[in-house]
């Protein structure tokens, strides 16, 4: 049996006020006055990248608590990834601290390609390959006052692939490639073209879906009766409620789109309600997820016993139940890189990366790994050869994972003084359960929401970006330990 062995997802901790986005281009778009809900949008150090990452940590869990070892291959979906060339798969391997002897693989070029990513791990798995991680993640910059603004969303979505504790065995899939363009964005280019939305709607997604769904029900040997749950992520309204008429799905059926506070996040859109359906999903009840891009595709399952014995990290569930409306529609312009602000002569820094020491260190930048001393347990970071204690030891530090260990704030400072893209500046040091000390940044985070002894967890992201060469540079952070918490 083939499947879904793990799952999990991410949401940004931001919502933009659909109202408040509204109001502000009033003067010039009065038509989407009535629009109403949220959108997830990501934090200014927050790109496709750290998304994934945060995903696959939900899904894997702690690594003392996951054998990761068992992860084989990572295959990476997105139309906004960072890099044109450099493997965005790898840094996401690195954050995870992942064998290096794993095959990783950047995928996108089409809405559908998280589908495609796991139909590909799972001929790996068949192919006895081992276990394959399958991450979706996507970013999206839009114009101010269109449409998209207020449909999109981003967020991120995680499932492990394989053959032991199957929570969704995977049965079958439907595909089909046209070149029916809806949108387009060219080489180079950060906003997507878009097509008339009757034409869309009617033309090609309804024309293109069913048949992609006909033929995974046919694979999986599934009537079309028989589906418990029916996935289609679409901003169109009741869209998916028309496919699973046209499929012969009943209308109760159909997943809600969260599009009323995350917004369509694009490639891993479909992956992200699957994961957050499988919170509630009971063994039996079979699955059909499709999306619609360059054609369609259609996935099948089964939930199986074993659903009741995995719990994600977190959850999509308690992702969105930490979301926190912003109605500055200026900062999400900012975060969002499209609104230039004034950064003052002390933000006028040339940010060039050292290649070769950002190698030497990889695995302490990258996953946060410190040096526990043998001899002595005191634990340095960044690691060195050379412990100073008691007295000085050579070649006693052992490997020691910190992104995952709970901590808090020793001293913190806030200031206005230096130029950040967040105001106030939060940083300070951290003291990690069982040792260890870093003076780190702080994010996501309100003024007066931390102090002295604040329990804090690591997160990955954006450290700065080189501007003048386009290197966009990632550490660990610190954010407040925070329970769910309704918006």
């Amino acid at each position: 049996m083939i499947g879904i062995t793990a799952y999990g997802g991410y949401v940004p901790r931001l919502r933009l006020s659909r109202q408040a986005a509204a109001q502000a281009n009033a003067w010039y778009a009065p038509q989407f006055g009535g629009r109403k809900g949220t959108r997830a949008f990501a934090h200014w150090d927050e790109d496709s990248i750290t998304l994934a990452v945060a995903a696959a940590r939900d899904c894997l869990g702690p690594a003392s608590a996951r054998e990761r070892s068992t992860v084989r291959a990572l295959l990476l979906a997105s139309d906004t990834l960072p890099f044109a060339e450099r493997l965005n798969a790898g840094v996401v391997a690195g954050a995870l601290d992942l064998d290096e002897g794993i095959e990783a693989l950047d995928l996108g070029g089409t809405q559908r390609a998280a589908l495609s990513a796991f139909t590909q791990a799972v001929a790996r798995v068949a192919a006895g390959g081992g276990d394959t991680l399958v991450l979706a993640a996507d970013n999206r910059r839009t114009r101010a006052a269109s449409a998209q603004e207020l449909e999109y969303g981003d967020a991120a979505a995680a499932l492990l692939v394989g053959t032991q504790n199957v929570l969704a065995e995977y049965l079958g899939a439907g595909t089909v490639t046209a070149d029916f363009v809806d949108h387009f964005r060219a080489a180079g280019e950060d906003l997507d073209y878009h097509w008339e939305e009757r034409w869309v709607r009617d033309e090609g997604i309804a024309k293109l879906v069913p048949r992609a769904v006909q033929a995974a029900l046919a694979q999986a040997g599934v009537a079309a009766a028989e589906v418990d749950h029916f996935i289609f992520p679409t901003t169109f309204a009741k869209m998916d409620q028309q496919l699973a008429k046209a499929c012969g799905i009943r209308a109760e059926a159909v997943v809600p789109n969260l599009g009323d506070c995350v917004g369509d996040s694009g490639v891993p859109h479909g992956l992200l309600l699957l994961a957050h359906l499988l919170e509630r999903a009971r063994p039996g009840q079979r699955i059909v997820l499709a999306q619609f891009g360059s054609g369609a595709q259609a996935l099948v399952f089964r939930v199986t016993e074993a659903i009741d014995g995995f719990k994600p990290a977190r959850g999509v569930s308690e992702w969105l139940a930490r979301g926190v409306e912003e109605r500055h529609y200026t900062r999400f312009l900012s975060f969002k890189g499209q609104l230039q602000l004034e950064r003052g002569m002390r933000g006028e820094q040339d940010k060039k990366t050292a290649l070769s020491t950002a190698w030497r260190h990889h695995r302490a930048l990258q996953a946060l790994v410190a040096g526990r001393c043998e001899v002595t347990g005191s634990v340095h970071f960044p690691p060195s050869r050379l412990t100073y204690d008691a007295r000085p030891l050579q070649d006693t530090q052992k490997p020691h994972p910190l992104a995952d260990r709970p901590a808090r704030i020793l001293s913190w400072s806030a200031e206005y003084l230096s130029w950040h893209p967040a105001p106030p500046h939060h940083y300070g040091q951290i003291d990690f359960e069982g040792g260890g000390r870093i003076l780190m940044d702080f994010t996501d985070l309100e003024v007066g929401e931390v102090d002295s002894g604040t329990a804090m967890e690591m997160v990955f992201r954006v450290k700065d970006v080189d501007e003048r060469r386009g290197f966009t540079r990632y550490f660990w952070k610190a954010t407040p330990v925070r329970g769910a918490s309704k918006t």
